[in-house]
């Protein structure tokens, strides 16, 4: 800095030193230094012409000063006339008037008495060498005669240093001056203008001042610039140089103007030699010229000591402006680096499982990414500062130490992601072995578990068990832990007191493991090595069988068969003994299998209490460290304008979700400490509340976006550094959607280890709800997103399913088949089928982040469930079905992903339509019952043996509530007796087959009416849809009545019994008997149909089950009939 400092001073001097020559060598140029006048000075005084400079020379070179004839010449003051004699002697050059001037007086006109007083006057005022003094007498005779008197007698008058010649005539002034020197008034032919030269000399002295101001103007401006302090920042540097800029601009634009001047008068006094109006130029232009060029080098010289000054000055202002940009970027650069250094020195945890340690690994992962470009910018930043001390710059000084810093800082980043990586990468390979050792250990619980004990009663048994534990044992050595003091001293750099706990118990249940083998191992030797004696015939002996009053079973059953045989044998009674030893080993195996699983079991359970203590404290710590803070007036300055009044936008019902699980849920779970496998009650008895995480994570969408904006605020800032959270506010409120997830990993886990526990079947029910819950919420989460839909989402009730599907469209109107909106490219929609309707919705794409992405879906129409009808196959893709309205009015051909998928909504949707035909027949059930209470009952006409049987109506009635219901059926319930011939549904009365050309039954042809059966007779049972059905599910087993039948037999119905029992007739052997009704299914007949289902019906309170023309040909359709 000082050596630059000192440099600029130089430079300063140098510009100073040169343009102060060009103001002096002007000076001189122009005679200033000696004569300092100027034509603009006396210019009305060079006007009157009564001397001039005509530009002749005598033969010697002398200037010729002209003095023509000026009758006022005796009026001129002296001053004025001293002015004129100064200017003109001052004009031509050092050298010339050295010489002496030649004067030229021409008193032709004028009298004698005034020739001898202007003689006197100019002798005694020139202030010039003069070398010859001619004088043109008056031309009048009397004049002339009494000039040469005179002369004579007044000679001593005109003594003077130099010679005054009278000459009578011009030509004897020309044997002194050459013609050529003359102007035309005295014979010559020398061109001269008084004005002109006057113009001329105007000019070239303007110029002159020009260039001299123009000289010290860039010296003051150079002392300005030189002078000037430079900022220390880098907006401030930028507008000083962009000042400067325009300054050196604007003195620049001055100095061209003064060159162009210059230029000008050269080429102004260049014409007449261009012009060739006369063949030469007198001595005066000459020099007029020279002058001016003289003054143009000058100015030449100026501009180019105030460029050197100037790329020095602005060499220093860029990089003055350079070290500022650096000075800057290293201030922003350091700032970013100690944040991520004290970021990374919070990186300190080591993890708790290897998932949380492949968490945090691929945590400091994405650390290192993102800090990486402030690293990278800090690296740049130290070679751009290199790159300025190559360039010399004069703050090397400065640049120097913070290029070394910045390396250091790099440095210390790379080391310490180095170190924290290594810490990680030691700690997943203690928790990998830790994970394999349980693994290992899980391993061997089950094979534990796995070996059949009645098997290993036998030699070869016990053998091959003893075989498979001793080959486990054998892997022992790559996957268990073997010293507790080598692992600690292997990873003495990442134990802490909570790491060193889990390995020890990791340690405890491989020890406790290996415990429980070796007493296999040593109970499966015992039986491998037991030998089998031989049994040998002994006679029998009566006092030995009168002796034992209760013998055992064995020796009865041996007594029985000696007394057959005549032998009695020994070997039973020793059976029975080693029997019951085995029976002894083998209980002793299952309890040992029973405690690996109640040790697993306690292991869930603890991991489920531990996991929701931390969970409750997780949400008090927000609530209290972030929510409560937004009410803080202390805290008031800290919150931006967005966040005021949005706390229940940002927390949602998260207070409501705290409160359940530390009051309620937690202190319940407790309570099954004890008994981990009969957990499954806690959940089926809170699980209406977990219905709050619904809502939770309905405004998440709106809580992310609202954080979004907001992340920034140093409202948040400050309570994270209050709390000391590693992790900010964002991922806390992630945690009750995480938690919701977390329950059926954990339920899942807890079933695995309790298939045979009293609560099984209660954590089968509660891991279904939970995964229900997830779906419902996940439903949910499409749900909101549906728009334009006017009415109320909540009217239509239940969202069972939703999905993606593409849709053709094939409606009819009337009773001409048209096709609208016929398309070959169908239409991609989302369905969403609710318990009283289906909506048809057109997703929109997905845009934004995190719960921004989530899609939306445009309403475009829906149907009514109570109007809908299902075709569920369609002929030529196994992913289509049809949903129709309004008796086919309106077709949508949807073909689903997967048959899978298909499959389900096919199955959803029969179950809407079979409860609201459900609800049909119970309302008419109902009235009919109503009725039949009022109004006197006709006697019934029983078309089979069931009918007016008041034990059928018994049941009916008990039925009533659920007629689908299939309760109370077993196989070893009593069968129905057979119909009675003759008494049974006939072909005449009611046809047992569908005709071929009507493709089966059709509403038009039997409906399921309670009305109708109310006017026909009341109570009795309903009617059936007669015909084919075909059976889904092998029936072998029943009483003497039951008809054997195989999956896929066609048989017809013939009459409907108790119990869920059917009496039919199989189509092939003609064989009758009963068949549970849920093995049979509607047969489909040979024409182009298959099974539809709806629940709208022409008439309110009624059912139709019919088959549709437009399916696949003889498809089965999979709905059973269970009524």
């Amino acid at each position: 800095m000082r050596f630059w400092l000192r440099t600029e001073e130089m430079a300063l001097e140098e510009m100073v030193q040169r343009l102060n020559a060009v103001s002096r060598h002007t000076d001189e140029i122009m005679h200033q230094d000696i004569v300092p006048l100027c034509a603009a000075d006396i210019q009305d005084q060079l006007k009157k012409r009564f001397a001039y400079l005509s530009g002749g020379r005598g033969q010697d070179g002398s200037p010729v000063i002209t003095f023509p004839d000026y009758p006022a010449f005796s009026e001129i003051p002296d001053k004025e006339f001293q002015n004129v004699m100064t200017y003109l002697t001052g004009i031509p050059s050092l050298q010339d008037a050295g010489i002496g001037f030649i004067l030229l007086i021409d008193r032709r006109r004028d009298k004698w008495t005034s020739v001898k007083a202007s003689v006197l006057r100019i002798a005694a005022s020139f202030p010039a060498n003069l070398q010859l003094v001619l004088v043109l007498r008056p031309t009048g005779f009397f004049q002339r005669t009494l000039s040469d008197i005179a002369f004579k007698f007044n000679r001593d008058d005109f003594k003077m240093k130099v010679p005054v010649i009278m000459l009578s005539s011009v030509p004897d002034l020309h044997g002194y001056i050459d013609k050529s020197q003359l102007t035309e008034d005295l014979g010559g032919t020398l061109d001269y203008c008084h004005s002109r030269w006057l113009c001329q000399r105007t000019a070239i002295e303007s110029f002159a001042l020009m260039v001299k101001q123009t000289a010290q103007m860039l010296q003051s401006f150079g002392t300005e610039l030189a002078e000037t302090e430079l900022p220390n920042d880098v907006q401030s540097t930028s507008s000083v140089l962009c000042a400067h800029m325009e300054k050196k601009d604007k003195a620049k634009e001055d100095l061209w103007l003064a060159l162009k001047e210059g230029h000008n008068i050269l080429e102004s006094l260049r014409e007449p030699q261009a012009e060739g109006s006369e063949p030469g130029v007198n001595q005066d232009q000459l020099d007029n010229q020279a002058t001016v060029q003289r003054l143009l080098a000058q100015l030449n010289e100026t501009e180019a000591a105030f460029d050197e000054f100037w790329a020095k000055h602005q060499q220093k202002l860029e990089q003055c402006l350079q070290l500022r940009h650096f000075e800057q970027g290293f201030r922003e650069v350091k700032a970013v680096l100690d944040t991520v250094s004290q970021k990374i020195a919070t990186f300190t945890d080591i993890g708790n499982s290897l998932a949380h340690v492949e968490h945090l690994l691929r945590d400091l992962a994405s650390f290192e990414e993102r800090s990486s470009v402030a690293v990278e910018r800090a690296q740049a930043l130290s070679l751009d500062g290199e790159q300025l001390i190559e360039n010399k710059h004069y703050a090397v000084d400065s640049i120097h130490p913070k290029c070394q810093e910045l390396r250091h800082l790099c440095d210390q980043f790379s080391a310490e992601i180095a170190r924290r990586r290594g810490l990680l990468s030691k700690s997943l390979e203690l928790h990998h072995r830790l994970e394999t050792s349980m693994k290992w250990c899980d391993e061997g619980i089950y094979l534990l578990a796995s070996q059949p004990v009645d098997k290993c009663q036998s030699q070869d048994g016990a053998e091959a068990a003893l075989q498979e534990i001793e080959k486990f044992l054998e892997t022992g050595t790559e996957n268990k832990i073997q010293e507790l003091s080598t692992i600690y001293k292997e990873y003495e750099s990442i134990l802490n007191q909570d790491l060193m706990e889990h390995v020890r118990k990791v340690f405890q249940k491989q020890a406790s493991m290996e415990e429980v083998f070796h007493r296999r191992q040593a109970s499966l030797k015992k039986l491998a090595a037991r030998q089998t004696r031989p049994v040998q015939p002994v006679a029998p002996r009566p006092e030995a069988l009168a002796k034992s009053p209760c013998p055992s079973p064995g020796i009865r059953r041996g007594s029985e068969n000696c007394s057959s045989e005549g032998v009695l044998r020994r070997g039973p009674y020793r059976r029975a003994k080693s029997e019951m030893s085995e029976s002894r080993q083998s209980r002793g195996s299952a309890g040992e299998e029973e405690e690996s699983l109640a040790i697993l079991r306690r292991h869930v359970m603890s991991e489920l209490l531990d996991t929701e203590r931390a969970y409750v404290e997780e949400l008090l710590c927000v609530l209290e460290g972030y929510a409560a803070e937004m009410d803080n007036p202390l805290m008031a300055h800290l919150l931006s304008t967005g966040l005021h009044s949005k706390k229940d936008v940002l927390f949602g019902n998260m207070e409501e979700i705290y409160h359940f699980h530390n009051r309620i849920f937690l202190r319940e779970l407790e309570n099954y400490t004890a008994c981990p496998e009969l957990v499954g009650r806690c959940f089926l008895e809170r699980m209406e509340d977990f219905q709050i995480y619904e809502k939770y994570c309905q405004n998440k969408p709106r809580s992310e976006s609202l954080w979004r904006q907001c992340s920034d605020c140093p409202f948040f800032q400050e309570c994270q550094r209050k709390l000391d959270h590693k992790l900010s506010l964002d991922s806390y409120l992630l945690k009750p959607v995480q938690r919701i997830t977390k329950y059926q990993l954990l339920l899942k886990e807890m079933l695995k280890y309790s298939k045979n526990c009293e609560g099984a079947e209660d954590l089968q029910e509660a891991l279904s709800s939970i995964l229900g819950i997830l779906k419902a919420v996940n439903d949910s989460m499409h749900l909101i997103a549906i728009t334009g839909y006017d009415g109320n989402l909540g009217d239509l009730g239940k969202l069972l399913m939703q999905g993606s599907f593409s849709v053709w469209t094939d409606h009819k109107r009337g009773h001409t088949k048209v096709k609208e909106l016929a398309r070959f490219k169908p239409m991609q929609r989302h369905l969403f089928l609710h318990e009283k309707a289906v909506l048809f919705c057109k997703k929109r794409e997905e845009n934004g982040e995190g719960y921004e992405k989530a899609p939306s879906y445009s309403y475009k129409q829906s149907l009514n469930m109570a109007a809908v009808g299902i075709t569920e196959n369609v002929k030529g893709d196994a992913k289509k079905f049809e949903i129709w309205y309004n008796a086919r009015e309106e077709v949508y051909i949807v073909q689903a992903p997967t048959p899978e998928i298909k499959a389900a909504w096919v199955n959803e949707i029969r179950k809407v339509l079979t409860s609201q035909l459900q609800a049909c027949r119970e309302a008419s059930q109902h009235r009919a019952l109503e009725q039949s209470h009022s109004l006197p009952l006709p006697a019934p006409t029983s078309t089979s043996p069931s009918r007016g049987n008041p034990r059928n109506i018994k049941k009916l009635e008990e039925r009533k509530t659920d007629p689908l219901s299939l309760e109370g059926y077993g196989s070893s319930a009593p069968l129905s007796k057979p119909p009675e011939k003759g008494k049974g549904w006939s072909k005449t009365s009611h046809s047992l087959e569908a005709p071929e050309d009507d493709g089966g039954w059709s509403s038009a042809e039997e409906q399921i009416n309670s009305s109708d059966a109310e006017e026909d007779g009341g109570v009795g049972p309903k009617k059936l849809v007669l015909g084919k059905y075909t059976v889904v599910a092998d029936h072998e087993k029943g009483g003497p009545d039951a008809l054997v039948v195989r999956s896929g037999d066609v048989v017809e119905l013939v009459q409907e019994g108790d119990e869920g029992l059917w009496y039919v007739r199989d189509s092939t052997t003609g064989k009758e008997g009963w068949v549970p009704a849920s093995s049979l299914s509607v047969h489909l007949g040979q024409s182009s149909s298959a099974q539809c289902l709806s629940s709208s019906e022409s008439s309110p309170g009624s059912a139709v089950l019919s088959n549709s023309s437009s399916c696949s040909e003889g498809g089965q359709a999979p709905f059973n009939l269970q009524a």
